[in-house]
């Protein structure tokens, strides 16, 4: 399949947005929360908009990826930068197809063009140890709370970038996602009906 990927602009927002709730709904609890994720994201400091790509096929935007600032905060305070990836989405018609991991290669790729230093994510460690993430521990990081899991998942963009850099992982606010407002944020998409599913934690 022929696809090509490209910097989002700010009338992709509202196409991007469907997407993403056609991607994830219903897949990790009834209904979902990431499309207002990638709408709150797009508003906040910590947003990477040169990190904010499209996917598409004749024109059709079939899939997306944002990434946004989060930290790594260590036992003496000292903060380092690191970037958090996702959400990324891929409309269902067209997942199993290659277009994720084009997006994550082509991101990742940029990332370490602009001097970032690690990538940090919370995912399969099946599918995205294809791209070289690794669980978090290995680099003495945790999550904010002290906790490590294998979906924690961490990724250096160039040798040693994470070296003498241990502590815990911040991401940034925006991941706080209230009931009320998405409950709000809903009513301005097409009904869909929610459901419990077999993929669901």
């Amino acid at each position: 399949m022929d696809i090509s990927i490209r910097l989002e602009e700010e009338n992709d927002y509202q196409n991007v947005e469907y997407l993403t709730r056609e991607a994830f709904w219903n897949i990790y609890k009834p209904g979902c929360v990431e499309h207002l994720l990638v709408h709150k994201i797009r508003k906040v400091p910590a947003f990477v908009k040169k990190l904010s790509f499209v996917a598409c096929h004749d024109k059709k935007i079939v899939g997306n990826i944002i990434y946004s600032k989060g930290k790594i905060v260590n036992d003496e305070h000292n903060k380092y930068e690191v970037l958090c990836m996702g959400p990324i989405g891929v409309l269902p018609s067209y997942q199993r197809q290659g277009i994720g991991s084009s997006l994550m290669h082509y991101s990742i790729d940029k990332a370490r063009q602009l001097g970032y230093k690690a990538v940090i994510l919370f995912g399969d460690q099946n599918y995205y140890g294809r791209f070289g993430f690794l669980n978090a521990i290995e680099y003495r990081i945790k999550t904010s709370a002290g906790e490590n899991f294998e979906a924690f998942m961490a990724l250096e963009l160039y040798d040693g970038a994470l070296h003498g850099i241990s502590g815990r992982f911040y991401e940034d606010e925006v991941f706080k996602i209230d009931e009320n407002e998405l409950e709000i944020f809903e009513k301005g998409f097409p009904y869909k009906e929610k459901r419990v599913t077999s993929t669901q934690l």
